[in-house]
């Protein structure tokens, strides 16, 4: 899913079509990551003790006209933000042949898209104007990239942060540009989890190799490995079709999906079921939402749902906006946050 693309993969199945209970619903894919706040706590309201932890972030299309990484990092950290997550596109073939989200009859795609900056740099400016910030991609384009250099970059993030990064994954919406990199859309999965098992491999092994149908290399060293072990979390976005649950099965921390996509309670309890009917204990996988709804009511059920995490989304492309939003969370930050 590019889920950061937000809004792509994550809402089509292995197959390419909605989930069925998604075509019940008459849910479709085009849908802005940031929401106007709806009724939140007031800003003089005390902190109260929360049932189960649940930690409140930012996610943003960083671009050239909105507010610069340099400040966003500052400003959410000041404001007690647990975390910053920023999606990617390496760009956008103006054919524009694949519909936002790869459905038919979504909306135009919206600018940001065209004009994000690179998020690995983003995260690195990020880092180092913060000392307790998590800086978490959301997502990487996996099956779009080298793996040799994405483990490196992942790890040389992590050692710059002191082990502050979240690295979120997923598949990817937009096949234009999948081309361009080389990579038939319809091995996408297939590739992302082979270069996600090779990027473990490097963080992992003294000397690395792999061997697989997407992904070869001989034994090799690879430095720096990661400061968090064994390496950063992984954190998954998309539909909870098979392969996503049995991806996060296998190598991953983390179901996000997007606010709005599915019922996150019934989804979620899914999840975990199909978790384990492939032998992995639920209890070690966790749930976070993309996108959510900033009222405090919802998060706080969401936090009940059993939600570790969500991220608020911010205006892409223009300073103030983003700035007013900040604010406007901040009465649930210091809620949830507390």
């Amino acid at each position: 899913m590019c889920l950061f693309c937000p809004i792509a993969e994550v809402y089509t199945t292995d197959v390419g079509e909605t989930p069925s209970h998604l075509r019940a619903q008459g849910q479709t894919t085009g849908q802005s990551l940031y929401r106007e706040p709806m009724t939140t706590v007031p800003a003089t309201a005390q902190p109260q003790p929360n049932p189960q932890p649940m930690r409140i972030g930012a996610l943003m299309f960083p671009t050239d006209k909105g507010i610069q990484p340099v400040e966003l990092a500052t400003e959410l950290e000041a404001r007690g933000f647990d975390s910053l997550w920023c999606p990617e596109h390496s760009h956008i073939p103006s054919a524009r042949q694949t519909p936002w989200g790869g459905r038919v009859g979504a909306p135009p795609l919206p600018e940001e898209y065209s004009r994000t900056l690179d998020q690995f740099l983003v995260l690195t400016a990020a880092a180092a104007v913060t000392t307790k910030l998590k800086v978490a991609t959301g997502i990487t384009l996996v099956a779009q990239r080298d793996p040799i250099w994405l483990a490196k970059e992942v790890a040389t993030l992590d050692l710059i942060s002191n082990g502050r990064v979240i690295l979120g994954v997923g598949y990817g919406w937009n096949h234009e540009e999948m081309r361009h990199h080389g990579v038939d859309p319809a091995k996408r999965r297939a590739i992302l989890r082979e270069k996600m098992l090779a990027c473990i491999e490097l963080w992992t092994k003294e000397e690395a190799s792999f061997a697989g149908d997407h992904v070869r290399f001989e034994p090799s060293w690879a430095w720096p490995k990661p400061i968090q072990r064994p390496y950063p979390p992984i954190v998954i976005g998309g539909a909870p079709t098979p392969t996503t649950i049995r991806h996060l099965a296998e190598f991953g921390n983390t179901w996000m999906p997007i606010e709005g996509r599915w019922p996150i309670e019934t989804a979620w309890a899914d999840v975990q079921r199909k978790v384990a009917d492939h032998g992995r204990d639920p209890a070690t996988v966790s749930l976070g939402v993309f996108g959510a709804k900033p009222d405090a009511a919802h998060l706080a059920n969401l936090r009940e749902v059993g939600a570790s995490f969500v991220a608020l989304g911010i205006p892409p492309t223009d300073r103030d906006a983003a700035l007013r939003a900040l604010d406007s969370y901040a009465p649930l930050v210091a809620q949830f946050n507390n």
